[in-house]
């Protein structure tokens, strides 16, 4: 048998913002926009080399979802974004505006930092020790 996870829905408040997001601070591909109907998107994002589990970008439509956007986890880290160059991929993300919630650390599994994403939802930055 063979699984995976093929995606993660997160709730957005704007499917062009979080797009425009997630495409230019982080560099992720738009792996699909597709119309659903009315206001309804099927909105897939994905970071570079990524082959199995992607975002999908899910705007949210009631009190209860909109409520949600940027406290998924509340306030604990909510996706780990592995790299294999943490120190390319971070000063990359500091140059687009991304905001860090602590200083790059090193760790005995690896090179990590905090940071979140347009709505504050936090995120891991993670170089694992090879």
């Amino acid at each position: 048998m063979k699984q995976h996870i093929g995606s993660i829905a997160l709730v957005v408040a704007d499917y062009d913002e979080a797009i425009a997001w997630y495409t230019r601070a982080l560099g992720f591909s738009l792996v699909e926009d597709t119309p659903q109907g009315g206001d309804k998107r099927w909105v897939v994002v994905a970071p570079p080399g990524a082959q199995e589990t992607r975002l999908l970008l899910a705007k949210a439509t009631t009190p209860e979802q909109r409520a949600r956007v940027g406290d998924q986890a509340g306030g604990r880290v909510f996706l780990l974004l592995h790299t294999d160059d943490f120190w390319r991929d971070y000063r990359r993300m500091q140059e687009h505006d991304v905001v860090f919630c602590e200083q790059p650390r090193e760790e005995v599994y690896g090179t990590v930092v905090v940071f979140q994403d347009l709505y504050g939802n936090r995120w891991d930055l993670l170089q694992l020790t090879s």
